[in-house]
């Protein structure tokens, strides 16, 4: 198992915890020297609060236990990509790289439907990893939507 892998499979547990509360099940660490950080789920619904992504809740962490708002030398593994705001907030912290599980055709901004990573014009780029754990994150998320719709389709 690779470095990369390894870490992603630490933001899939994570995943799971939000999966747990009924979240759509997106989880992510963010990993400095080798070494754990900080980890964020999706708490969206539980926290009644839009910004209550896995990535922001993340930063957060994060930039608590280096007593900074810049993340230089960080690395982020999430099961999803990230959205706009998110991508945003990853290029705001300065983060290093970002290891992404499964793309998001509907509104990732790592390259699916933009890449906010990598604008030029900004004064900071993120080197993006995508695809790795790509067939377990995949299958988390599909599994859970799937799931959702039937119980949806029972009321």
């Amino acid at each position: 198992m690779t470095e990369d892998e390894k870490f992603m499979k630490e933001a899939i547990r994570q995943a799971k915890k939000a999966e747990a509360l009924d979240e759509v099940p997106i989880g992510c660490v963010i990993v400095r020297d080798g070494k754990i950080i900080a980890r964020g789920y999706n708490r969206r619904n539980t926290d009644h609060d839009t910004l209550s992504h896995a990535e922001l809740r993340a930063i957060k962490k994060a930039s608590k236990y280096v007593g900074d708002w810049r993340l230089e030398g960080c690395t982020m593994y999430v099961t999803l990509e990230p959205c706009q705001m998110c991508a945003g907030a990853l290029v705001q912290s300065r983060i290093d790289k970002v290891v992404i599980g499964a793309m998001n055709p509907k509104a990732g901004c790592a390259g699916s439907v933009m890449d906010l990573l990598n604008v030029d014009r900004f004064n900071h780029q993120v080197e993006t990893v995508r695809g790795v754990c790509r067939e377990e994150c995949s299958e988390m998320l599909s599994a859970f939507f799937k799931r959702l719709r039937a119980a949806k389709a029972e009321n």
